[in-house]
């Protein structure tokens, strides 16, 4: 009898877990924001320029990360609608269309670093011009998404974590042959800066950690593939497998991002290569071996790959919710790209191209994190499942940080800074 009822107990905790992992996909959809190449050569740099300094600032980033995507996916769970859908609700018709029309110039600017990032991978793999790693990056992208147009949202999901398990591999390889410092990671936790020049990194790397895109996907991503169950159980039940969902994600992206900084720390300190990707490529390619230097070229490329189909897919969800405007994937694909190409056809330096891209998303990251924090800390709109005042108070702590390390970073940028 007592066999018999282990036996039970073991199956039903197995088919709980079971039914929890099945849940799991949305948060690693977003999470490819979190690994797209700007990261890749922000964190290598960091690393490469200060050791393991700077450990803490991707932990940190990670965890604000995380509060930011439950905060989205719990607005989508909880009221069936997306945030963007959730702002048409409480924005005047006036203000929706030039709400939009900046979501969509962050959207453009978040595809060009993509698509950019695909397109010197192209060039790294097979010496490709950019103008036409570019174009075959977008067309790639539209193939990722016609997936999505074709056989629903889980699918999308499965491709998406299989291109984010190549990217962690590609990028981190290489620490098997200049294992980190354990001392030194372990002294990285500890909060500190060596100079003007580390706090301008430390600023970028959480300043630019939440992706405005990855915010309003979410929302939809959780609600379409949960649905919007009324109080009870079963709400409570998606609200905890959402939170493993992004304990999930984000662990795996912190752990890239970590990964491309100790990268850096153990294999490339001091190489002044490490400030632009094809830098990096170089120096992998000489310290570790063409092997490993190929390996990130490919993670690169399927960085770039993904996060630039999480990114327009990102945009329709935003013209659907914010205008009930909607343009077929392929379409937004086509139309978004061009920026992009016409940036590289017309001969523009791709770091220089990678800053001002970045500035522009840096523009866009209130009008995404305020409205979210404001949203979910309302009960007349969240209900039982409104945040907790620790909550609430972490989201303002939050949200205060990011604007304004994004405001010292417009103003460096603009002043020459650092």
């Amino acid at each position: 009898m007592e066999v018999n009822a282990m036996t039970t107990a073991v199956k039903a905790r197995v088919e709980r877990a079971r039914s929890g992992a099945l849940l799991l996909g949305p948060a690693l959809v977003a999470a490819a924001a979190y690994v797209d190449p700007g990261n890749v050569a922000t964190n290598t740099a960091a690393g490469a320029g200060f050791g393991y300094l700077l450990v803490w600032v991707v932990l940190a980033a990670n965890a604000m990360a995380g509060l930011v995507q439950y905060l989205s996916a719990k607005l989508g769970l909880v009221t069936g609608r997306s945030l963007p859908e959730s702002l048409r609700d409480h924005l005047p018709r006036r203000t929706r269309f030039a709400y939009w029309a900046q979501a969509e110039l962050v959207t453009m600017a978040t595809d060009l670093a993509e698509v950019l990032g695909g397109a010197i991978a192209l060039a790294l793999l097979f010496d490709l011009p950019l103008i036409w790693g570019g174009a075959i990056t977008a067309v790639v992208s539209m193939v990722i998404l016609e997936v999505v147009d074709r056989f629903g949202q889980k699918p999308f999901e499965r491709v998406v974590t299989t291109m984010l398990l190549v990217v962690g591999i590609g990028f981190v390889a290489s620490l098997f042959v200049a294992p980190p410092s354990a001392a030194g990671i372990v002294g990285g936790i500890v909060p500190g800066f060596e100079g003007t020049s580390s706090v301008l990194l430390a600023a970028g790397m959480l300043g630019a950690t939440v992706m405005p895109h990855a915010i309003y996907v979410h929302s939809s991503l959780s609600r379409d593939r949960h649905g919007s169950p009324p109080p009870g159980p079963e709400r409570r039940r998606l609200l905890s497998a959402t939170k493993a969902d992004v304990a999930v994600a984000l662990t795996v992206a912190g752990a890239v991002n970590l990964g491309l900084l100790l990268v850096g720390a153990a294999l490339l300190s001091g190489d002044d290569r490490t400030g632009t990707l094809d830098g990096v490529h170089a120096a992998i390619g000489d310290k570790a071996g063409p092997l490993f230097a190929l390996g990130f070229a490919i993670a690169l490329l399927f960085s770039g790959l993904a996060s630039t189909a999480v990114g327009c897919y990102s945009g329709s969800v935003v013209m659907a919710g914010l205008l009930k405007v909607k343009v077929p994937l392929l379409a937004r694909r086509v139309v978004t790209a061009i920026p992009a190409l016409v940036v590289l056809g017309v001969g523009v330096d791709p770091t220089w191209a990678l800053i001002v891209s970045q500035v522009v998303l840096s523009f866009g990251i209130p009008f995404a994190l305020v409205p979210l924090v404001i949203l979910t800390s309302r009960r007349s709109i969240m209900g039982d499942a409104v945040n907790q005042r620790i909550t609430v108070v972490a989201g303002i702590v939050v949200c205060t940080a990011i604007v304004a390390l994004n405001i010292v970073l417009l103003y460096l940028t603009a002043t020459g800074g650092g």
